[in-house]
Order: structure tokens, then sequence, then C-alpha cells
């Protein structure tokens, strides 16, 4: 970069700083999103190692899943909480762009490629006040590393339901279970898919969408989250 360049950027970054959006501070040149302090400390999960891990066996006789990738470790406070909040509420989709393609290289590792990801819709009003889908932003970073399609009008949310804050696995599930349409079944057949969503807890949405997939001829169901709530 030379010199005049330099300085232009350092005045852009004066008059409109950009900052981590984990920790907050001053980025420095060369940084984008989040601080290298920030990625060196996220708390990752490594659950592309093995198959037994804790955000696997929560689906465990409930519906038939491949692979379950998480990313990140949630907890209240962390700093991934701050992380999804950026994603969710303040526009900050380069949030699930950049750690989308951290999920997509761990899926690489793992030695496993779906045909197609499909991240979690939102119903068409929340999408609208929202802007953004933000599953959706993970799911291009993931696509951007695997060179996969990703789809979004296969499976749709007819249903506006509630915040799944403060309930229960059982009342998550019953929130939630008749709130995906499907579409294109034929699409199905022979399919590895991977599912997308920014956290998992109970896994009550993954669950509902993806017996919908199964009970409609899926072939082979997989699951990735950027963060899973101990």
């Amino acid at each position: 970069m030379s010199l005049i360049q330099q300085i232009f950027t350092d005045l852009l970054q004066l008059l409109f700083p950009r900052n981590c959006n984990a920790c907050g501070t001053a980025l420095f040149y060369g940084e984008k999103t989040i601080c290298i302090k920030c990625l060196h400390d996220l708390p990752f999960t490594d659950f592309h190692l093995y198959n037994d891990h804790p955000a696997a066996k929560l689906f465990w006789g409930r519906i038939r899943v491949h692979q379950v990738t998480a990313l990140l470790y949630f907890k209240k406070g962390n700093r991934v909480q701050q992380l999804i909040h950026q994603l969710k509420y303040k526009g900050q989709t380069d949030v699930g762009f950049l750690l989308g393609k951290r999920i997509g290289e761990n899926i690489i590792r793992s030695g496993q490629k779906p045909d197609l990801i499909i991240p979690i819709p939102l119903h068409p009003k929340k999408e609208r006040s929202r802007g953004y889908n933000q599953s959706q932003s993970i799911a291009e970073g993931i696509a951007c590393i695997l060179q996969i399609p990703i789809h979004t009008k296969l499976l749709t949310r007819k249903i506006n339901t509630a915040t799944q804050t403060k309930k229960s696995r059982f009342n998550r599930f019953e929130n939630i279970k008749d709130a995906f349409e499907l579409h294109k079944t034929q699409d199905l057949q022979h399919k590895h898919i991977l599912l997308v969503d920014d956290i998992l807890t109970t896994g009550a949405t993954f669950e509902a969408c993806g017996k919908l997939l199964l009970d409609n001829g899926l072939n082979k169901l997989s699951i990735a989250t950027l963060a899973y709530a101990e």
C-alpha cells in the first residue's frame, strides 16, 4: 500500500471508526470484523473432529442426523453472545459470513460435503422488519468455502411464531413444529442437505425443519450452527 493510500485509510478509520464486533475495540490495519485477539480467544468447540459430542447428542432419538457442526460455545455474557447480537440485531452480516467460512473449513476437515445448504428461514414479516436473514449470511460463508449452492425457496416459514426464549424444550418444539412449509419435495431425493442457523439451544427449530425434510424423502441431513449453548 502506498503512503497516500495508508493516509487515506487512516483518515477513514478516524472519521468512521471500525470496531471489533466481539470486544468493541478499534480494529487495526488488516483486521476485519473481529480483531485478531478475539479470533484467537474465541471458545471454539472442535466438534467437527468427533461424532459423540454434546450438540450431536441433542438429536439422538429425535431425528436422524448425519453430522452436527457447532463452531463456538455460547455462554451468557461471553463474546460469542456479543457476536450473535451484532449479527442478528445490528446488521453486521459480515460476522455471519466470516464465521460461516470457518464452519465450511471445519466441514471440509471432517471429510463430509453436503449437496446444498438451507438456512433456517425467518417469517417474511420478520425478515422484512430486520432487512435480512442472519442464517443466510452464515450459509453464504459456508457456501463460499464448500462451493455448493444455497436454497432459500425449498423451506419457508409460514407461521410467525412467538419467541423461543425461556421456553422448555417441549414447549419450544410445540411452538415451532408446524411453523414451516416445504416446496418441491422431488428436489430432496438422493440429496445431502445442510441446515444452518445461528445458535443451537434445545434443537427444537432444527428438529422441526429436519423432520419435515426427512419425512418427505430427504436422504441425508446435517446441521451447522455458529454456537452451541451449553
